[in-house]
């Protein structure tokens, strides 16, 4: 496959699904929108990937290329079926194009934290072979907060009831992030607002407290991304 991604902070890559893909003979092309990057013809790519970044979905004033980009999802998933992956941003971006709605959370989850699924995630093609219960890295403080019509949520959090969703047969995606290897939040707490967000939640060590954590739980966190991998892969066979 070749997969078109757009990225919203240049060390927010599809981090361990670039071994996956590599691997499997992939293509993966990356565009930095926040680098005014422009977003090439999806007709070149068989599928869509959509990052995470530390913008808001609502901060379009901020960065305008967020209206571009909405759209370009809606026309990618809705009349074209392109197969979709989305991570944190890239999940309320999926929601909010195909007429969902994103809020500040009301609890910011910053860690390594537990997801459940969903009696639709248990039951699917997204989740299968992974337990119905695991742990996770969550760095966000917006939510999506109404889901889009014909969505379905496949997993929740303690704290965030929409932790991922199904929409039709095309589209995939997730609060949390699936893609984390040993240097991610080294390289993700340059970033001011990630930086921010883990001192309020984790205190002044809180990089050093994250990585701790996160290397505790990274042969499963890569276990899992495999498996999530694999699945995405298939779902977008069927199509």
């Amino acid at each position: 496959m070749r997969i078109l991604g757009l990225q919203h902070a240049r060390v927010e890559h599809p981090g361990y699904f670039r071994r996956l893909l590599n691997e499997d003979g992939h293509e993966y092309h990356g565009i930095e929108l926040d680098e005014e990057e422009k977003i090439p013809n999806i007709e070149n790519y068989d599928g869509l990937w959509v990052l995470g970044g530390p913008m808001d979905v609502w901060e379009e004033e901020k960065y305008p290329w967020l209206i571009e980009e909405k759209k370009f999802i809606r026309e990618c998933v809705v009349q074209k079926g392109v197969p979709y992956l989305g991570l944190c941003l890239g999940h309320q971006l999926l929601a909010e194009a195909l007429g969902g709605s994103v809020e500040r959370a009301k609890t910011p989850e910053v860690g390594v934290m537990d997801v459940y699924l969903t009696e639709e995630g248990l039951n699917g093609v997204f989740f299968d072979g992974i337990e119905d219960r695991f742990k996770c890295l969550q760095w966000h403080g917006a939510e999506v907060s109404e889901m889009p019509e014909g969505a379905k949520i496949l997993a929740s959090s303690e704290g965030c009831l929409i932790q991922a969703i199904k929409w039709e047969t095309r589209a995939y995606s997730v609060q949390f992030h699936l893609e984390a290897e040993a240097d991610t939040v080294k390289n993700w707490s340059e970033i001011p607002a990630y930086s921010q967000a883990l001192v309020m939640e984790k205190g002044k060590n809180g990089v050093k407290s994250l990585e701790d954590a996160c290397k505790v739980q990274m042969e499963n966190f890569n276990k899992n991304a495999e498996r999530v991998y694999l699945n995405w892969l298939q779902a977008s066979a069927r199509i």
